[in-house]
Parts: C-alpha cells; sequence; structure tokens
C-alpha cells in the first residue's frame, strides 16, 4: 500500500503554514504517512531518514511565504545535532505567534 497525505500548503488567507517545525497536534505520525502533497508540490518520503524527509517537505510543499523561514530554522536545529533536530525552545513558536498576532508570518 502507499499512504498519501494530502493538504494545502497553507490556511487562514496565508497566516497558518500548514508545514511547520513541530505540530500542536498529531494524527498521522513519520511512521505512518509516505507521501505528502500540498499544492505546492509532493514530498516522497519513502526510505528517507527522518533529516532527509524534513528537507524534502520543505523543499517541495512548503509554501513560498513560509520556505525560507523553515529552511532557516531547519540549518539552525541541524546545529544542534540528533537524530531528529530541534530547537525545542522555539518549535512551537509558530503557533505562539499566531495566537498573539493571527498570523504566523
Amino acid at each position: 500500500y502507499l499512504s498519501i497525505f494530502v493538504t494545502p500548503s497553507i490556511a487562514k488567507n496565508g497566516d497558518i503554514s500548514c508545514v511547520v517545525p513541530m505540530v500542536s497536534h498529531v494524527d498521522h505520525t513519520e511512521h505512518d504517512v509516505q507521501v505528502i502533497v500540498t499544492e505546492q508540490g509532493l514530498a516522497d518520503l519513502r526510505g528517507l531518514s527522518p533529516r532527509e524527509r524534513a528537507e524534502t517537505i520543505i523543499n517541495n510543499c512548503t509554501h513560498p511565504e513560509y520556505k525560507s523561514k523553515l529552511k532557516n530554522y531547519y540549518q539552525r536545529a541541524l546545529g544542534k545535532g540528533g537524530h531528529i533536530p530541534h530547537l525545542i525552545e522555539e518549535a512551537l513558536s509558530w503557533h505562539k505567534k499566531f495566537l498573539e498576532t493571527g498570523s504566523m508570518k
């Protein structure tokens, strides 16, 4: 079988990115999804490591308004090392910004 997750890359007129550093709620884990599709493109994640998956999703599925911000986060997170790189102190900052300002921009 092939598990495909389809989502828009943005919501709320662009104020929410559907591709974020870390989600606040999980319905489908990384182990459940093999392909992600947005109107920006698709990311075939089969056989990729967590780092490769993140880079592929950012490059292929992220809306242009958020792509450089995600790439910046990812590059800085790589500096922290680890199998799944995160900057814990700012992983959910996009959600916090949305709650405070009404936009992730």
